[in-house]
Order: structure tokens, then sequence, then C-alpha cells
């Protein structure tokens, strides 16, 4: 493997961490790295993984992120495959950690693992500067004979904020031909997290309207959505940031068994309205911005989702004009 790069927490933001999360290792700033292969991209914070981006797989046909750690390598993802006896096995392939995928994008069914999105470069390789990192991909989602249904520009940011790790993911969608996003429950940005903190363990799902569980939660649309628990005396959890640009709010697939998606496509099957089909014609693009928050802090002092949310808007925004 080669080492791509790195950035740094500045000791102010570090100042900012619950006082039971600091450790000696946090005297001094932390860094980020990158390391990448023929099949993935690992992100590391102080040469320990934090993430997997994979990229290229035999057995699941669309990139995802596995092994989701927080600070302290606390995992917030499934185990991936995963382990029987710790884990439950549903949805092995479909529910890998992190991913963005749809269940209808022009007739075929990439959700399910029936048509492929290939990784086709690799626009800007995984690289940090200052206080951020990141990479921009070209994914192309083929049709099984092998045409193209679009391309999606990936920029995808890796922050450390006060609040936790912090993803950012922008996507753009184009084609030189018509296509169009369907109607379903599957579609969107989806994250299964580790088993102990799903609602049927004692986790908890929450969102920015004061819903609680699963069953609250699910096919309302909101601002942000959290799902957490408690793991050996820590908070710790994952939230979805919807950005407020975005071309409709996003409805929230919330399951109790540890899984949620951010779905801006699934009217009728949310329970919301008409039959939604959006197309996008030649020389149109469409959109999609979402933050993911891993955190994890004292019991007693847990993060502020609606003001870590805020910091998101404002760090995407900026990070928008930057490069305009």
């Amino acid at each position: 493997m080669r080492l791509i790069s790195k950035l740094s927490l500045t000791a102010s933001a570090l100042a900012l961490l619950p006082t039971a999360l600091l450790t000696a290792d946090d005297v001094r700033p932390a860094t980020v790295g990158f390391e990448t292969d023929d099949h993935q991209v690992q992100v590391l914070v102080d040469g320990e993984r934090v993430a997997s981006y994979v990229f290229a797989d035999d057995r699941i046909p669309r990139p995802y992120f596995a092994h989701v750690r927080g600070r302290g390598g606390m995992q917030l993802t499934r185990n991936h495959p995963p382990i029987a006896g710790q884990d439950r096995t549903d949805h092995d392939t479909m529910h890998p950690g992190i991913w963005l995928a749809f269940g209808d994008l022009d007739g075929e069914d990439f959700w399910r693992n029936k048509a492929h999105v290939v990784h086709h470069r690799f626009i800007s390789e995984p690289a940090g500067s200052g206080g951020s990192g990141g990479f921009v991909e070209e994914k192309h989602y083929r049709r099984n004979d092998g045409t193209i249904v679009c391309r999606e520009r990936f920029r995808w940011e890796f922050r450390i904020r006060p609040s936790g790790y912090l993803m950012m993911w922008d996507s753009t969608f184009s084609s030189d031909r018509e296509f169009y996003f369907g109607d379903q429950e599957e579609m969107g940005l989806g994250i299964r997290v580790t088993t102990p903190i799903s609602e049927i363990e004692g986790g908890r799902i929450s969102d920015a309207k004061g819903r609680t569980g699963a069953k609250a939660v699910w096919g309302n649309a909101a601002d942000w959505c959290d799902y957490s628990g408690i793991l050996d005396g820590v908070h710790l959890g994952i939230a979805i940031f919807c950005h407020p640009d975005n071309f409709r709010p996003s409805w929230m697939h919330a399951r109790d068994y540890g899984f949620v998606a951010a779905n801006a496509f699934g009217r009728k099957a949310m329970r919301k309205g008409d039959v939604s089909k959006v197309v996008v014609k030649p020389g149109e693009t469409i959109r999609l911005r979402y933050g993911l928050l891993l955190h994890n802090s004292k019991v007693d002092d847990p993060v502020d989702i609606s003001a870590a949310h805020a910091d998101y808007v404002q760090l995407a925004n900026d990070l928008s004009e930057s490069l305009d």
C-alpha cells in the first residue's frame, strides 16, 4: 500500500472534546492519513483504521464504507461481513456499513445488487490539505448488458470536528441520455449501525423534529436522523445530516434492527403522496448532499446533534463556494 496524505486536528478543537474521551495521545494534534490499493481506500487516524472505502468487491457490485469507527476505535457500523452469534446476519451484502444506492434507477436495481456501480477513476486521489481530506471519484451505473445508465461525480470529505468525525457526501448525477430515479423505500444514503446500539438491543433512533423510535421516525422528513446507544459506558452513534439545498427533503426509512436511510425519491413508498419519478434529461444534473457524523461522548454529556448539523451545513456551503 502507498500512503497518500495526512491532515491534522488543531489543539483548539481538541480543547472542546469531552474530557472523558481525552487520553495522553490527545495532547498532540491527531493526524489523518489514507492508504490506497487496487480495491479500497483505508482512512486512518494516527495510523489506526477508522473506515474502509471499498470501491471494487467481487461480492458487492457497488462501492461502500465498512468497518467504520469513532474516536478511540469504537465500532459504529455492523461487522462486515456480519458475525453469526454477534450480529443479525440479514442483508449481509446489501447493508455493508454506509452506502448510496437506488432500488429503481431507470428500471435497474442497484440496491439489491442486481446491477453494477463501477468505480471508473479517481478524478482527485485521496489527499489532505490543512484541516480536511478526501477524494473525488467518477462512478458509472451500468446495466447488466454493460450500457451506462448515468455517471456520478462523488466528492467525499473527511473532517475531525469537536463533535466527532464528519463525512461529507456530495454526489452529482448526469448522462448524455435521459434517465430517472423511481419510487421505492430502498433509495438513497443508508447506514447499518453496530448491532449493540440497534433499537431492538436498547439503542435509540431520533430525528430533528423530536420523534423517537423507528415507527415514529419512519416515513417522515427531517434535517437529521441519529441512531445511537450506550456501549461500554460511552454514548455513540451515527447521525445522517441532510443538506437544505437538496432538491427535496429526505424521508427516513428507519428500522429497529439497526438500519436507516435518507430517501428523497420514494414519495409514494414512504406514504407522502403520489408516485415520484424524478427525470434527468441530457445536459441536466441532480445533486445530493449529506453529512454523516460519527460520534461518541460521555453518557451524561451527549453530542448536540442539531448544532453539529448546523456546523455541517456551514462547512458544506463553504466548501462549495471555494470550489466554484
